[in-house]
C-alpha cells in the first residue's frame, strides 16, 4: 500500500491538496511503514490542473492524506479507488501512524460552495 501525505514544506501537512506539489509517499506493508520518500510534481501536474490522472509520482497512491481539499477532488479521488483523508494533524509521520492504527481523526470535507469559492480566494 501507498500513502501519500501533502507536504510542501517538506515539514508539515498543506491544507490545500489541489496546489500542492511536494507530498510524502510512505510505503506500507504488513501495517508497517517500510519506506519514506519526497516526491514533486510540477505546476502542471497539481491535482487542481490535472484532472485526468495522477502525475507519475503519485501513481498507485491507496490513500492522500492532506489537511484540506475541496469536494471536487475528494470525489475524483474516491471514484479513482483512492481514500482521501482530511486531517488536522500537522506531522506527516504521526498521522500516516495514526492512520495504520485507525486511530486518526479526520475531518468531513466542505461541500458548500461559499466555502470553497472561499478556499479558492486564500489559496
Amino acid at each position: 500500500m501507498k500513502i501519500a501525505v501533502t507536504s510542501q514544506n517538506r515539514k508539515t501537512i498543506t491544507e490545500h491538496a489541489g496546489k500542492c506539489r511536494r507530498f510524502w509517499i510512505y510505503e506500507i506493508e504488513k501495517g508497517l511503514v517500510v519506506g519514506k520518500s519526497l516526491v514533486g510534481v510540477s505546476m502542471h501536474e497539481v491535482l487542481h490542473a490535472n484532472r485526468q490522472k495522477l502525475a507519475e509520482p503519485l501513481a498507485g497512491i491507496n490513500v492522500l492524506i492532506a489537511g484540506g481539499m475541496g469536494p471536487g477532488l475528494f470525489d475524483r479521488l474516491m471514484q479513482g479507488g483512492i481514500l482521501p483523508v482530511i486531517t488536522l494533524e500537522e506531522d506527516p509521520d504521526a498521522a500516516v501512524a495514526a492512520l495504520l492504527a485507525n486511530n486518526l481523526d479526520r475531518l468531513p470535507v466542505r461541500r458548500s460552495r461559499r466555502c470553497r469559492e472561499q478556499q479558492h480566494a486564500l489559496g
